[in-house]
């Protein structure tokens, strides 16, 4: 496992709650419609991403290692 993420938000699943901004606002803000989105594409792998992902309701937000592209988040 690498020290780097791919963040991505389903939007076809997001209820718009902002609890990923406001869990983690350095790696997720929200688009016009207050749907969130990651700041970027690839992120350091930290807690507070984990967290962040966690704290979603609908588990809209999805986690894989940059290199190898293993979901990290939610497990398979």
């Amino acid at each position: 496992m690498t020290d780097q993420w791919k963040a991505s938000v389903d939007q076809r699943v997001c209820v718009r709650t902002g609890l990923c901004a406001a869990t983690a606002p350095g790696e997720f803000d929200l688009d016009e419609r207050g749907q969130g989105r990651a700041t970027a594409e690839v992120l350091p792998a930290t807690q507070t991403l984990r967290d962040a992902a966690e704290s979603c309701p609908v588990e809209a937000i999805l986690l894989d290692d940059a290199a190898t592209g293993e979901r990290v988040f939610p497990p398979q």
